[in-house]
């Protein structure tokens, strides 16, 4: 039997070029100022990849392959917890599209798929794709990403 999935898109425009927002995504620097984690690899096909949090014990939180890379338009990597490294049928895939959108902005679709349906993984992804999408947008057009770990306040 096989397991059900999800999947999710999430679409943004940014007052950027393609090549910065591409930058953004694939440069460990930049991204730990907008996602409080370096995106590490040499981003090449079939290469390892890692998502690597900003603090004391630098740790890794996902793990994956590089799939497809087309600077400045495209990158596709597959996206497992570590601890589920090893089983093939745990990989998700995430597909960054960029495209040159009326002017000077770049319109980003992050489609993440393959994810299996009701998974702590799937609950993660549609809380945190938009506060990152929306950090990587403040960081390019503001010189000042958000605080992606904040949490809501209660009344």
């Amino acid at each position: 039997m096989s397991k059900q999935t999800t999947s999710f898109v999430y679409v943004t425009y940014i007052s950027s070029t393609r090549e910065k927002v591409f930058e953004a995504i694939t440069r460990p620097e930049i991204a730990r100022r907008y996602w409080g984690h370096a995106n590490v690899s040499d981003w090449k096909v079939g290469s390892r990849w890692e998502h690597v949090r900003d603090n004391e014990e630098r740790t890794v939180n996902i793990v994956g392959k590089v799939v497809e890379v087309a600077p400045p338009s495209r990158l596709v990597i597959t996206w497992a917890s570590p601890s589920q490294a090893n089983d093939p049928a745990s990989y998700s895939r995430v597909t960054f599209d960029l495209e040159d959108y009326d002017g000077d902005m770049v319109k980003l679709t992050v489609t993440h798929d393959e994810l299996e349906a009701d998974s702590g993984m799937a609950k993660g992804i549609s809380k945190g794709w938009p506060v990152v999408l929306s950090s990587l947008k403040s960081l390019l057009e503001t010189g000042r990403g958000l605080d992606v770990f904040a949490k809501p306040k209660t009344a």
